[in-house]
C-alpha cells in the first residue's frame, strides 16, 4: 500500500487487494449519484451561462445495480477504515436513501447528515419543482472513541455569535459551488471534472475528523480536492480513481 498516492482502477477492486485493514483514519466519498442519461442542456442562460446536466458512463446504472454498488464499496471502505474511523460520504435526495441503508447494514452509526446549501445553486429548468439547492454529506463513525476535533471546527466556523466569540460548527453549510481560481478547467477552459467540490467542505471534514499525520482515503478521487486538501492540512491520502482522464489533473493540483 503506497501513502501520498493516486491508484488507478477500480475502488472496490483496490480496496479489497491493495489497501490493508484497519489502516485509514478517515474516508470522503463523493460517489456517482446515478443521475446522468437524460441529455438536458440549456443553451445561452441569462444567468450564468451554457448549462448542461452531468452525462457520464461512469453515472449510469440500474437502480439495482446501484444499489449493490454502493453497498459493494461501502463494505470495502468499512475494513480498510481503523476501529475508531470515520466515513463521510456524498450525496442527494436521490441517492442518499441507499447510502444510509448501506451504512446502517454494514455496521457504521451515522452521527450525522450535513446538509450543503448551495447559495448559488443551478436554475431550475423544468418548472415543474421546487429548485434543487443543497446535497447532503452522511457521516458515520466505525467503533467507538472516534475522532471529532470540537475546538478547531469553532475556531474555523465563519458564523460567530453576536459577541463576536467562537460558535459551534452546525450541520447546515452555507457555501458557493465551486467557481473561479478554484474551479479546475481543462484545455478548453471548461470545467475539468462536473461534480468538484469547494476546498471547504473537505477542509471542515478533515479538521473534524481526522489529526495531522493520519491517513486520509477518497475512493471517487475525481478532480483531487480531497488530496489538495489533506495536504495541506497536513495529513497523508490515498486516492483511488477509475477514469484515466482525471489522473493528469489530480497530479498537476497536488504537486
Amino acid at each position: 500500500m503506497k501513502i501520498n498516492h493516486i491508484y488507478i482502477g477500480d475502488c472496490i477492486k483496490v480496496l479489497d487487494n491493495t489497501i490493508k485493514k484497519n489502516s485509514i483514519d478517515l474516508i470522503f466519498a463523493d460517489p456517482p449519484y446515478n443521475l446522468s442519461g437524460k441529455g438536458l442542456k440549456w443553451k445561452e442562460n441569462k444567468t450564468g451561462g451554457d448549462w448542461f446536466m452531468i452525462n457520464e458512463k461512469w453515472d449510469k446504472m440500474s437502480n439495482l445495480n446501484y444499489s449493490l454498488f454502493t453497498e459493494k464499496w461501502i463494505s470495502s471502505s468499512y475494513e480498510s477504515l481503523k476501529s475508531n474511523g470515520s466515513i463521510y460520504v456524498c450525496g442527494t435526495f436521490h441517492n442518499i436513501g441507499e447510502i444510509i441503508i448501506a451504512l446502517k447494514k454494514i455496521g457504521f452509526e451515522i452521527k450525522n447528515i450535513i446538509t450543503w446549501q448551495k447559495i448559488n445553486a443551478m436554475p431550475n429548468m423544468t418548472k415543474r419543482v421546487f429548485t434543487h439547492s443543497s446535497e447532503f454529506i452522511v457521516w458515520g463513525v466505525k467503533g467507538k472513541n472516534w475522532t471529532f476535533n470540537y475546538s478547531q471546527l469553532k475556531k474555523i466556523n465563519p458564523n460567530k455569535q453576536k459577541d463576536g466569540s467562537e460558535k459551534q460548527m452546525r450541520d447546515i453549510w452555507s457555501l458557493p459551488l465551486v467557481q473561479g481560481k478554484e474551479r479546475i478547467k481543462d484545455v478548453n477552459g471548461k470545467a475539468a471534472h462536473p461534480t468538484q467540490k469547494p476546498e471547504a467542505i473537505l477542509e471542515r471534514i478533515i479538521i473534524a475528523s481526522s489529526n495531522r499525520g493520519d491517513l486520509v482515503l477518497d475512493p471517487f478521487m475525481g478532480s483531487g480536492t480531497t488530496a489538495y486538501v489533506a495536504k495541506k492540512l497536513k495529513r497523508n491520502f490515498i486516492g483511488i480513481e477509475k477514469e484515466k482522464k482525471y489522473i493528469n489533473i489530480i497530479k498537476k493540483r497536488i504537486s
